[in-house]
C-alpha cells in the first residue's frame, strides 16, 4: 500500500461498482426467488463496503501526493464526453419508452419496465467501461 495512487486506478473503480450494480439489477428482477441469492447480496455488500473503504483510503492518498494536472484534464475531457453520450442515450431510452410504451389497448405495449431498467444499467457499465478506456487512452498518449 506504499506504492504511489494513480488517477487510473481511481477511475477504473467505477467498473467494479457499475458490475456491482448490474449483478443486483439482475438478482432483483427476476421473477424467481432463489435461497442463494441472499447469500449473494451479503458477499457483495461486504465486497462493496470494502471497496468503497479501500477507495476512500487511496483517495485520501492521492489528494496528498503531487497532483498530475495533465491526467486531472484529461479525466475531465473524458468526463464531459461521458456526460454527453448520457444524455443521448437516455433522451433515446426516454423516446423509446414512449413510442414503444403507448399501447392503447390491453396487451399492446411492447416494451415493459424490466427491458427500460437492463437498458439504463447496461447503459452505466457501458459507460464506466468507455471512461476508463478512452482516460487510460488519453493518458497513455499524453493528450
Amino acid at each position: 500500500m506504499n506504492k504511489k495512487v494513480s488517477l487510473k486506478e481511481i477511475v477504473a473503480i467505477q467498473i467494479v461498482y457499475a458490475c456491482m450494480l448490474v449483478t443486483y439489477y439482475w438478482m432483483w428482477s427476476r421473477l424467481d426467488w432463489k435461497p442463494w441469492y441472499q447469500i449473494v447480496q451479503i458477499i457483495l455488500g461486504w465486497i462493496f463496503a470494502g471497496t468503497i473503504i479501500f477507495q476512500a483510503i487511496r483517495i485520501q492518498k492521492y489528494k496528498k501526493e503531487s497532483v498530475d494536472e495533465m491526467a486531472e484534464r484529461n479525466l475531465k475531457r473524458c468526463d464531459s464526453f461521458c456526460l454527453k453520450l448520457l444524455l443521448v442515450v437516455m433522451i433515446v431510452v426516454a423516446w423509446g419508452c414512449v413510442i414503444l410504451g403507448d399501447g392503447n389497448e390491453v396487451g399492446t405495449v411492447i416494451i415493459n419496465t424490466g427491458i427500460i431498467g437492463w437498458i439504463i444499467v447496461l447503459s452505466i457499465l457501458a459507460l464506466s467501461i468507455i471512461r476508463t478506456v478512452m482516460f487510460m487512452t488519453l493518458d497513455i498518449k499524453g493528450v
